[in-house]
């Protein structure tokens, strides 16, 4: 018997065009799944009595429930095939998403809600796991961008059917319907997704597991990259809970279906996440991450301005920015950890989706509070800590022995 590695899928073959087929179906699901609350917060305010930063917690408590369960799945998750893991996933999310569109209460609202996160988990954290696995280390950029298409795509998708079909028909058949493509997306996955050939679940013992997330902290870089992703998905959730809020009320006075096509921005996220990715890949990460980040800066200097026009070329943006930053520092953090993959992606994604969480309820305080020119000071200063940090990552010294030799100044 021959214990060769078989080769890894490469771009431009079937084998791949399947495999991100099925990966943008699950990536789309999850996230439209995860963020379809996030354009009815206003009517959730409205209908529920709840103060906007309330009405964020259901999409904050998501991605805090998500956050730390991505911790537990890493753990136990090797133990389990990586497509039943996802698929699974996503059907429970569905239904809890059936659930709080009929929920008569805030409270049973919230805790589906929740619940949502937990499910969820085994979506990001397998599917980054998988694609580093399976495929050739060539293609791994390009591959990590169109995952995070999807990603985007589900999130553009999610929020913008959700606001449209609740202008028209209510929130409650918005939500449903969200429900229902989440379990038919579930189909596509399981049906299109190649099986892993240089993966075997097998069992890990737990204690070990959680010691190895202390590892990747032994790292220079890993760190620095970890509060990247809080700050970075923290200031993208924050801007997009509550610029419905601002759009709909004077001086703009915007429909809940004009708000909701403020989302089709997500298409630049799509393009952003593939372009820099690949860009990283041939050019080399450090000399290329800053920029998207200095794109998010921008991008929120310019949602403070007045004129619509100028407000919605801000969150675009931002989405182009944060997408295209996000594809840089994922791939990055899988190529830089090595050995220590599973624990390194696993507690990136930690931080990220806890980011949303906090920062994505922090700002709304700022907004109760202080209008959004309080959500513009907050954002405009972690941004800036963020660029900061990015800046300083270009000069971190490479690991060699985690990288093909032709790519070492990517790293």
């Amino acid at each position: 018997m021959s214990d060769t590695v078989p080769a890894g899928i490469s771009r431009g073959t079937p084998a791949f065009r399947r495999m991100m087929v099925a990966l943008v179906a699950g990536g789309f699901a999850a996230f439209a799944l995860l963020y379809c609350a996030q354009p009815l917060l206003p009517i959730f305010a409205a209908e529920f009595d709840q103060t906007a930063a309330s009405a964020s917690l259901a999409v904050s408590l998501a991605n805090g429930t998500l956050a730390g369960a991505i911790l537990f799945t890493s753990v136990v998750a090797d133990r389990f095939d990586r497509r039943r893991l996802m698929v699974g996933a996503v059907v429970a999310a569905a239904i809890l998403t059936l659930v709080v569109s009929i929920a008569p209460t805030w409270h049973l609202l919230l805790w589906a809600r929740g619940l949502t996160g937990v499910v969820l988990a085994g979506v990001p954290a397998v599917a980054l796991s998988y694609v580093v696995e399976e495929v050739d280390a060539a293609s791994i950029g390009l591959a990590v961008g169109l995952h995070i298409g999807g990603n985007v795509f589900g999130g553009m998708a999610g929020r913008l059917a959700t606001g449209i079909l609740a202008d028209h028909y209510g929130w409650r058949i918005a939500v449903g319907a969200i429900g229902v493509c989440g379990l038919l997306a579930a189909g596509v996955l399981w049906l299109a997704l190649p099986p892993s050939r240089r993966f075997t679940p097998r069992a890990r013992p737990i204690l070990p597991a959680l010691i190895a997330l202390s590892g990747p902290f032994k790292d220079k870089g890993l760190p620095w990259l970890f509060l990247q992703s809080f700050i970075g998905m923290g200031s993208f959730v924050a801007v997009y809970n509550y610029i419905g809020f601002r759009l709909l009320g004077p001086p703009y006075n915007l429909s809940q279906t004009v708000v909701g096509l403020i989302f089709t921005c997500y298409l630049l996220g799509i393009v952003s996440s593939a372009w820099v990715g690949d860009l990283a890949g041939r050019l080399g990460r450090r000399k290329v991450y800053w920029m998207p980040i200095a794109g998010m800066v921008v991008g929120v200097a310019l949602t403070a301005a007045g004129p619509l026009p100028l407000v919605v070329l801000g969150v675009a943006v931002l989405t182009f920015g944060f997408f295209g930053a996000h594809s840089v520092a994922s791939s990055w953090v899988g190529r830089r950890a090595g050995a220590q993959r599973v624990a390194a992606s696993s507690l990136f994604l930690f931080f990220y989706y806890m980011g949303g969480s906090v920062i994505g309820t922090v700002a709304g305080f700022a907004w109760g509070h202080f209008g959004w020119s309080g959500v513009v000071i907050l954002l405009e200063g972690l941004l800036g800590l963020a660029l900061a940090v990015a800046i300083g990552l270009a000069f971190l010294r490479p690991l060699p022995g985690n990288e093909p030799p032709a790519q070492i100044l990517g790293s």
